[in-house]
């Protein structure tokens, strides 16, 4: 692990591999340690993977002021670590909760974004609803032997956090294409990469920005954005009602995938993500 200080004198940590140009990768959650997010399904074959542990979760030192965990915070650390590797421009992933991370960063640094790619990305911080057509999606696994179990613990009221933690298990195969070895292992380890103030931090005090929706339509940086056809948060519909606001992107919806494209279709996931970042300037 490699360390910087942020701008506030918090001691970040960031994990470097792969092979190529650099991406730099903002991992979710909220309050996620980076480690879930592996090589994004073998993009390390092709990129320099810069991933960071956002503030207070895995090697990443707890801020002094909880008050910075919040998602605005997070992009001024985002900046932080640009500047720290030198990098004039740059290309920047997120997911999930990270993706309004990488939204918040790109509307206040478009200079300094090469190519973004925003993979299955929370759209709380512009306000937007993220479980449109849920009952389609939700529908269409009719099929699935759990889910009934899982769609009844999406929804359930959690009496404490064991309770809590038991229906995050129950409902975690709808995050997935196929809830199959590789989906139960990540979700699995999910527990132990959580930090609590992270998480509680993230969205703390945070109201949407009523302008940030215009600015990022009149953002050139040319964006991916990529959903899973069976992800329930945000569902592929909600994806095209953030695809019609962002001018300069594109929608990528990978078959058979659900909030982590890179573990149900590792292959189709490098390979999109791949093209994109090397396609041409239009």
């Amino acid at each position: 692990m490699a360390r910087f200080r942020s701008w506030d004198g918090t001691e970040l940590a960031y994990r470097v591999t792969g092979d190529g140009p650099p991406l730099v990768c903002v991992p979710g959650g909220p309050g996620q340690a980076v480690a879930y997010l592996g090589d994004l399904g073998g993009l390390s074959a092709t990129r320099t993977l810069v991933l960071l542990d956002n503030r207070g979760t895995g090697d990443s030192a707890i801020p002094a002021d909880p008050a910075t965990y919040r998602v605005d915070r997070i992009a001024d650390d985002v900046e932080a670590l640009r500047a720290h590797l030198g990098l004039d421009t740059m290309d920047l992933l997120g997911h999930s909760a990270s993706g309004g991370t990488c939204m918040l960063y790109a509307a206040a640094h478009p200079a300094r974004l090469r190519r973004l790619v925003l993979v299955a990305p929370s759209l709380r911080v512009l306000g937007l609803q993220s479980d449109v057509d849920l009952a389609h999606v939700l529908a269409e696994r009719s099929h699935e032997p759990w889910i009934d179990e899982a769609a009844a613990a999406l929804t359930a009221e959690a009496a404490d956090e064991q309770d809590l933690e038991r229906l995050r298990m129950l409902a975690a195969p709808l995050l997935y294409g196929t809830w199959n070895d590789a989906a139960r292992a990540q979700a699995a380890a999910e527990p132990a990469q959580f930090a609590r103030a992270a998480t509680d931090g993230f969205y703390a005090d945070f109201t949407p920005d009523p302008a940030l929706p215009e600015r990022l339509a009149a953002l050139a940086v040319p964006t991916l954005l990529v959903a899973g056809e069976h992800d329930v948060w945000p569902t592929r519909h909600a994806m095209r009602q953030l695809a019609a606001l962002l001018t300069a992107s594109r929608l990528t919806v990978q078959p058979g995938a659900g909030h982590f494209p890179w573990v149900d279709d590792p292959r189709a996931f490098a390979a999109s993500v791949e093209a994109f970042l090397a396609a041409a300037p239009a």
